[in-house]
């Protein structure tokens, strides 16, 4: 079943299907996101920490397949490919369609490379 981010600003609505939208980057007071066919985006007049509270509020447990990195993005988890905490490289695809690369500070990459070996060892012990 798909679920659906709805982001209503004064002059416009979105609908948004989360397993689409790859990452949201904060650019001052608007938040830019892009989606998975990279031919859809847009930007709402919204702070990236409003939009983090609107995605906890809007999808509850849901939201836990977007994490923040740095101060700049929210990602979606499912969509992270590869990890470079030495090029302070983000890069996320979904291995056919399409490849994002973000430039992100090494501690943002560290922590996020923790949280993945987190979650990976708690999948495989069950």
């Amino acid at each position: 079943m798909k679920k659906f981010l709805y982001i209503n600003t004064r002059d416009e609505l979105f609908k948004l299907d989360i397993s689409k939208v790859v990452f949201f980057e904060a650019d001052g007071n608007y938040t830019h996101f892009m989606m998975s066919h990279g031919k859809l985006k847009g930007s709402v007049c919204m702070s990236l920490s409003q939009m983090q509270k609107l995605l906890s509020v809007s999808l509850k447990d849901d939201a836990s397949n977007f994490a923040r990195i740095g101060k700049r993005y929210i990602v979606n988890l499912n969509y992270v490919y590869q990890i470079s905490v030495l090029n302070q490289k983000l890069v996320l695809s979904d291995g056919e369609r399409f490849v994002f690369h973000l430039s992100v500070s090494k501690e943002a990459l560290k922590e996020l490379k923790e949280k993945y070996v987190k979650l990976i060892s708690e999948i495989t012990a069950k």
